[in-house]
């Protein structure tokens, strides 16, 4: 019921959005293309504290138009479901998160390299099922072991006034297909993933969608939130404590 309910709001929200031609950003993982888009685009950037949406390529026209429903046009809306949305809120904060224990096509890649602590390791993604995902529709991929290795890349901020508003330090390694293993995952499960670990996720190429809700917690005792990553609290909205008085 969970699911369905997150499902059915967030048809709600993309039904209303307005979002202005020159914002209208496709959201990727490869190296090059991050900097062509997130990272020359302010809208990306500022995206921490408000509602916004990153789309899939080839869903608008060359005047910027959509020519396929909007509902199929959506790749990620992020990044502050979590702070404005009550449903969302209350999924994110629920105790089935705060339990004791729990500590398009997306390329490899490691969360750490995006969202970088001090020390590494303090940075847990949460990727919860709202339908069915198999392997035809885009499950994760993981690589067995890979968050011992540390991470080879980071995602940064670029100093102001200059562009793009994002750069990268090192390079994204070239890893083994062979070694990934597929996690299929039924509605209502959840994967939690180590900020090190090296995944990835294929591309849709079943008629079915593959709908998720995903966020990040820290462990925020004796950890630094690093100043250079991309996505930084602000006062509007710092980061929310997950367990709350």
């Amino acid at each position: 019921q969970e699911c369905d309910e997150l499902r059915q709001r967030m048809s709600e929200v993309v039904d209303r959005m307005d979002v202005p031609e020159h914002c209208r950003t496709t959201f990727s993982t490869y190296h090059d293309e991050q900097l062509k888009t997130q990272g020359n685009a302010d809208y990306f950037i500022t995206s921490g504290d408000k509602i916004r949406f990153f789309f899939e390529k080839g869903v608008f026209d060359d005047k910027g138009e959509f020519i396929v429903p909007k509902q199929r046009s959506v790749n990620k809306v992020g990044h502050a479901l979590h702070a404005y949305e009550p449903l969302y809120k209350k999924v994110t904060h629920s105790p089935k998160v705060q339990q004791p224990g729990i500590g398009g096509e997306v390329t490899p890649h490691q969360d750490a390299t995006f969202l970088f602590t001090e020390p590494l390791g303090r940075v847990m993604g949460l990727w919860i099922a709202l339908e069915d995902a198999t392997v035809n529709n885009g499950c994760l991929w993981f690589i067995p072991g890979s968050h011992n290795s540390g991470i080879s890349r980071r995602m940064v901020r670029t100093p102001k006034g200059t562009f793009p508003l994002t750069d990268f330090i090192g390079k994204e390694q070239t890893y083994d297909e062979k070694k990934f293993i597929a996690t299929p995952v039924k509605k209502g499960g959840v994967v939690l993933i180590h900020g090190e670990v090296v995944h990835r996720s294929a591309e849709n190429i079943s008629e079915d969608s593959r709908h998720v809700y995903t966020f990040h917690i820290m462990e925020a005792q004796e950890t630094r939130w690093s100043p250079d990553n991309w996505l930084q609290p602000t006062e509007e909205l710092p980061f929310p404590p997950l367990y709350t008085k």
